[in-house]
């Protein structure tokens, strides 16, 4: 049995080379962005009104009780209006381009027009309630960086400048794997020792919000069943994902099939709570990269959060952040186990607190929707304090 920090380490010195695709901009949401975004004209790309009213030439006449006549109208999507005399005004539409000649946009909430003159209700000031050209970006300014993860956010800026297709990190072809007698389909009445298969739905929805869409399969406890499918599964993907078969019961068949196909054992059981059992090998023919977690809901859940995600981005070529956060209460962590406990986090007083959250061990599925991550403490002499910063991976 290893600890935390060297399974952590060696699942991160396997990365895979995913490379790049490029795909229509809506399809790149929640994609990791592999290229540098620049401005292709000047943000905002014209002298651009804010608000609905009249455009004029600022002068000594606009805060005195002089009324406009109204010469025209600049409406959105057309071309650039000329006021032609210096003592009318015209009236300008939100997004249309500030006439040729103007230089202050008042509101309509500001202005009264009788008989096609405008007359102020309020003092103005030169310049108001334009957003001019250039003002957010110039043309060529560096907009988005590579790595980036895409939001909508991001699609907004990307169409902005014409982006029809982007290049985004290639995403790994991921097989998730359930295995056990015990599982049962999500629509089915299961019998008093059956249990829906929830535990890779989880996973499965886990995956989708990084756009991975994996394949599935279930597995039964028959070690020539799995042998065969697992073969099959090796070739056929980038990474497994298994749930189940890695603890060290008559049926937990998983490590023994994977020695038989020629899986190296990275490793086994790490010294953690949830998840000691964890599997970890790489497929020297193929290049494929297992991921086996014991069965537990908790443990499946937080062992893809603690190493399949750091995986994939490092994969990626993301440097890695680290969060904090408070503690607020006092834990005993005691050796030789690294724990991760779920909490809820809360801001207080500016800054961000774990709560720790009730739970009943690691077959409590319904405690995953009360948390929104774990936090990592190590075992140690010294009790963890109220108060203490401690590393929180975030699960929502």
């Amino acid at each position: 049995m290893i600890s935390f920090k060297e399974a952590f380490q060696k699942v991160l010195s396997h990365p895979l080379d995913l490379g790049v695709e490029q795909v229509p901009l809506l399809k790149s949401l929640n994609r990791i962005l592999a290229e540098d975004i620049y401005a292709d004209r000047d943000f905002p790309p014209f002298d651009r009104a804010t608000k609905d009213g009249i455009a004029v030439q600022y002068s000594d006449l606009v805060n005195s009780e002089y009324s406009f006549v109204i010469e025209g109208e600049a409406a959105a999507g057309v071309v650039q209006q000329v006021l032609n005399n210096k003592r009318h005004c015209l009236e300008v539409m939100t997004g249309a381009v500030v006439p040729e000649n103007c230089d202050t946009v008042i509101m309509y909430e500001h202005i009264s027009i009788e008989n096609g003159l405008a007359t102020l209700n309020k003092k103005v000031t030169k310049g108001q309630n334009i957003h001019y050209q250039g003002s957010d970006e110039k043309e060529g300014a560096l907009l988005l960086f590579k790595g980036t993860k895409i939001t909508p956010a991001e699609i907004g800026v990307m169409a902005t400048v014409g982006k029809a297709l982007v290049k985004v990190k290639g995403n790994p072809k991921v097989c998730t794997i359930a295995t056990g007698n015990e599982l049962v389909e999500v629509d089915m009445l299961p019998k008093p020792h059956q249990i829906r298969k929830s535990n890779m739905l989880t996973i499965e929805a886990a995956l989708l919000n990084a756009s991975i869409n994996a394949n599935t399969l279930h597995l039964l406890d028959d070690k020539e069943v799995i042998k065969r499918e697992l073969q099959k599964a090796l070739v056929e993907n980038d990474v497994l994902l298994l749930s189940g078969g890695v603890s060290k019961g008559k049926f937990d068949f998983i490590p023994e099939v994977m020695e038989s196909l020629s899986v190296e054992n990275v490793f086994h059981r790490v010294a953690q709570r949830p998840g000691k059992p964890f599997w970890f090998g790489i497929h020297q023919k193929s290049q494929t990269v297992i991921f086996s977690f014991p069965g537990n809901p908790v443990s499946t859940f937080a062992n893809y959060y603690l190493y399949f995600l750091p995986w994939l981005y490092t994969s990626w070529g993301i440097v890695l952040d680290k969060s904090y956060i408070k503690l607020n209460v006092a834990l005993t962590i005691a050796h030789p186990l690294t724990r991760f406990i779920q909490v809820s986090s809360v801001v207080k007083d500016g800054k961000l607190w774990a709560v720790p959250v009730d739970e009943n061990g690691s077959g409590d599925l319904t405690s995953l929707t009360k948390a929104d991550g774990f936090i990592c403490l190590e075992p140690r002499d010294d009790i963890y304090e109220a108060g203490e910063s401690v590393p929180f991976i975030r699960t929502r």
